[in-house]
């Protein structure tokens, strides 16, 4: 992924210095090279399993209409939970049958938005979600396919921030209470077609026991299902989550160890024929996007407080990397321009936002000075999805690579982008001063 060539650190055998000048910064930078490998990475672990597999992309980790265009050309299906990533998806190309439509409070307009453009699936949060489904499904005269998302109980080992399958979460129908909800699907929703169980326990997991913890308790809800109701269940849908290496200490989730863990459960359970071998389904998107990213900064100001700490000052910051505001998100970095200098630095590298904006505490770097470019791996998920225009700051372009080609996917905003949407009520026009010198 990296190569050395005098003092510059190289991604997907790009100069990142070169890329910072020609480009500009903030930039995050996505290697095509990389993504179609990871995918492929994914359907390789899952070839010799014993059930089909659906591996869908979670769009919410990074999605544009190049990135549905390579999700789409690599076979895989999509997951959704907005209208935006939808229609995203649908202007790519996306046929709609290969997406599907997740959320913990759907409105009206977005499902029949996504039913009018017929969405291949939607995952039925709670049960108060079932009868606007219907009307919308009987409004339309279809039949649509759906799936309901259980809350499975299960604590997986990850920040209390992103955990989405214990007890106590916005997320899905408690376990309890799914039998019950399949059965107001069957008696009280003739529109709608019940075809799998879906669950997501959380991100960044490190480990399958909790996937086959959460995957056992579908099972057995699957077949108790199938067992007391006139349905024809087709599919178990596990979700994604799976950590990538932000450290050097960490490893990457064991993919291959997970699919062969599936298989054996799987494999248990199905094999007497009695019920038929369920499609399998996952959805990764941070584990395919992740490591295909990396953000590149140029160093401002520095500040060095004698006996407190050192602060290197970038042109970034929260409003384009809220992950660590959040959930204390770490990552690797390093100074682009001196990558064979030693890290005998430390630092604390800050944003320019008016918080504290703190992006990588007490970090080792080279030693940095103005006009360096500092480059933060892995940033491929949920850094440009979750930025924003805090500050009224404008939000970076986004650059493709592929082989030794480079072009941009997502503009640089500019100031204009800023007031783009802003409106002047009329009595303000008559009231303000010196309009005319803006």
């Amino acid at each position: 992924m990296t190569t050395k060539n005098q003092e510059h650190f190289y991604f997907a055998k790009h100069d990142t210095v070169a890329l910072a000048n020609k480009y500009g910064t903030p930039l995050y930078v996505l290697s095509e090279d990389i993504l179609r490998q990871n995918i492929r990475v994914l359907q390789e672990a899952f070839r010799d399993v014993h059930f089909p597999i659906k591996i869908s992309y979670a769009s919410k980790a990074f999605t544009c209409l190049a990135m549905c265009k390579i999700i789409d050309d690599e076979g895989l299906f999509l997951d959704t939970v907005s209208s935006g990533e939808f229609y995203t998806a649908l202007v790519a190309g996306i046929k709609g049958e290969k997406i599907t439509y997740h959320g913990s409070n759907k409105s009206i307009e977005e499902l029949t938005y996504a039913l009018s453009n017929c969405v291949g699936c939607v995952v039925i949060d709670s049960e108060q979600e079932i009868p606007t489904l219907q009307q919308i499904a009987a409004s339309l005269h279809i039949t649509q396919p759906v799936m309901i998302r259980i809350n499975p109980g299960i604590m997986a080992n990850t920040h209390e921030r992103i955990l989405t399958g214990k007890a106590d979460s916005k997320f899905g129908i408690p376990f309890a209470e799914a039998c019950g909800a399949a059965q107001k699907i069957v008696a009280e929703a003739p529109n709608l077609r019940l075809i799998g169980l879906h669950c997501h326990i959380g991100s960044q997991i490190h480990d399958h026991e909790a996937y086959v913890a959460a995957a056992s308790n579908l099972i057995a809800l699957y077949k108790d299902i199938s067992a007391r109701l006139p349905v024809c269940l087709q599919e178990i849908n596990l979700g994604g989550g799976f950590n990538i290496d932000y450290l050097e200490q960490e490893t990457l989730f064991d993919i291959k160890g997970y699919a062969k863990a599936l298989n054996q459960l799987f494999l248990k359970h199905f094999s007497d024929g009695n019920i038929a071998m369920p499609t399998v389904g996952i959805e990764p998107g941070r584990y395919i996007v992740g490591p295909a990213g990396i953000t590149l900064y140029r160093v401002g100001v520095i500040k060095n407080l004698s006996g407190l700490r050192k602060y290197v000052n970038v042109d970034g910051g929260l409003y384009e990397n809220p992950r660590p505001a959040m959930y204390n998100a770490e990552y690797r970095l390093l100074v682009a321009n001196k990558y064979n200098q030693p890290k005998d630095d430390l630092v604390t590298v800050s944003g320019r936002c008016c918080e504290s904006d703190t992006l990588f505490e007490n970090v080792m770097l080279q030693q940095s000075e103005p006009g360096d470019i500092l480059a933060v791996l892995h940033t491929g998920a949920y850094q440009q999805s979750m930025a924003s225009n805090y500050n009224r700051l404008p939000r970076p372009a986004v650059v493709l690579l592929k082989g030794s080609e480079s072009e941009i996917i997502i503009r640089r905003e500019e100031k204009e982008d800023m007031i783009s949407k802003d409106s002047v009520p009329s009595w303000l026009h008559a009231e303000t001063k010196g309009e005319k010198d803006v």
